[in-house]
C-alpha cells in the first residue's frame, strides 16, 4: 500500500537520500549493555511493534525504524543516550546504523517513541525515561505492559509531553495508527490506517500461508464445481439430443399419420365418387327402362 492510500504525510522531494551509510564509531558503543528484552513476552511485543512500524513505513525512504537502537543524544558525551524499544525518525533515511548518533542525523529528533515494560521496570525508571523523552523533544511517546495489558500514551502538546486522556479514541498525528487496549494480558492492537492489525513477521508469514491455502483450496472447490458444471452441461446436452431426437421421431410419426389420413381421406373420397356414380347410372338405366316400357318395349 503506497503512502498516499495510508494516508501519511508525504516525504518532501530531496528531503533525504534514500539510503544512508553509518560507519563505526568504537567511542560510541552499539549497545547500552541491557538486555533488548527480559523474556519472550517483552521481545515478542517489540518486535511485533518494530516490525509493524517498518511495514508501515516501507514506502517511504525518509522514515527510519529502528529497535532497541542506542540512541546517542549529545555529542562528545557517551553516557548520554536511551536505547528506546521502538522508534520512529520522520526525516532521515533508511539505512543501518550502529547507533543513532543525532547530530550526524541533522539533529533530528525520533518523533514516536514506544516502550514495553519489563518484569523489572519500576514506575519510578518509567517515569524517569518518560520525563527524558520530553525533554529530547520527542512528539508522541507509548507505554505497554503486556502483563497487565496497561497501555498508556503522551502527546506533545504546548511544548510539552501530556497524558492522552482515551488512548483508544486517540490516532497517532504522524503515523495515523489507532490502538485497542483492553486491560488483559497481550491483548493490545494496533492498527494501521487501513485496518490491518501489527503482528510479528512469523504471524505474518503464517497469515500468508493460511490464506494461500485457503485460496488453493477455493481453487480447487472451484475447479471442482466447473467439472461438475460440465459434466451437467454434458448430460444436458445429451439429454436435449435425446430429446431433440424425440422430438423428431414424433414429428415423423405425425406426418406420416397425416399423409394415411390424408389418403385415406382420398380413398373415401374416390369410394365416394364411384358410389354416386354407380346411383347416377342405376337412375339413368332405370329412367330409360321405364321410356321404354311406356313405348311398348321390353327394356330387357
Amino acid at each position: 500500500m503506497s503512502t498516499a492510500d495510508q494516508g501519511l504525510p508525504r516525504p518532501d522531494a530531496g528531503a533525504a537520500p534514500r539510503l544512508y551509510v553509518d560507519v563505526y564509531d568504537p567511542t560510541y558503543p552499539d549497545t547500552d549493555g541491557k538486555p533488548m528484552a527480559e523474556g519472550t513476552q517483552q521481545f515478542d511485543w517489540i518486535v511485533t511493534i518494530k516490525e509493524g512500524l517498518e511495514a508501515l513505513l516501507q514506502d517511504r525512504p525518509d522514515a527510519f525504524v529502528a529497535g532497541d537502537l542506542v540512541w546517542y543524544y549529545t555529542e562528545r558525551v557517551v553516557k548520554d543516550c536511551v536505547a528506546p524499544d521502538a522508534m520512529v525518525v520522520i526525516g532521515r533515511p533508511k539505512g543501518r546504523r550502529y547507533s543513532y548518533r543525532q547530530w550526524l542525523e541533522g539533529g533530528v529528533t525520533p518523533q514516536v517513541v514506544f516502550e514495553v515494560y519489563s518484569p523489572t521496570n519500576t514506575p519510578a525508571e518509567m517515569a524517569r525515561k518518560r520525563a527524558l523523552y520530553d525533554r529530547l523533544g520527542v512528539e508522541e511517546y507509548y507505554e505497554y505492559d503486556p502483563r497487565s495489558g496497561a497501555f498508556r500514551g503522551w502527546f506533545r502538546e504546548q511544548g510539552s509531553l501530556r497524558p492522552i486522556p482515551d488512548v483508544e479514541d486517540w490516532r497517532s498525528p504522524r503515523l495515523g495508527i489507532t490502538f485497542e487496549a483492553p486491560p488483559e494480558e497481550d491483548a493490545l492492537i494496533v492498527r494501521r490506517p487501513d485496518g490491518v492489525a501489527f503482528v510479528t513477521g512469523a504471524r505474518a508469514i503464517r497469515q500468508r500461508d493460511e490464506a494461500e491455502l485457503r485460496a488453493e483450496e477455493a481453487e480447487r472447490r472451484a475447479r471442482a464445481e466447473r467439472k461438475l458444471a460440465d459434466a451437467a452441461h454434458r448430460r444436458a446436452e445429451k439429454t436435449e439430443d435425446r430429446l431433440e431426437v424425440e422430438r423428431q421421431r414424433a414429428e415423423d410419426e405425425r406426418l406420416r399419420a397425416d399423409a394415411e389420413a390424408r389418403r385415406a381421406d382420398a380413398e373415401a373420397r374416390r369410394a365416394e365418387d364411384e358410389r354416386l356414380k354407380a346411383e347416377v347410372e342405376r337412375l339413368r338405366a332405370e329412367r330409360m327402362a321405364a321410356l321404354l316400357r311406356e313405348m311398348g318395349v321390353d327394356p330387357d
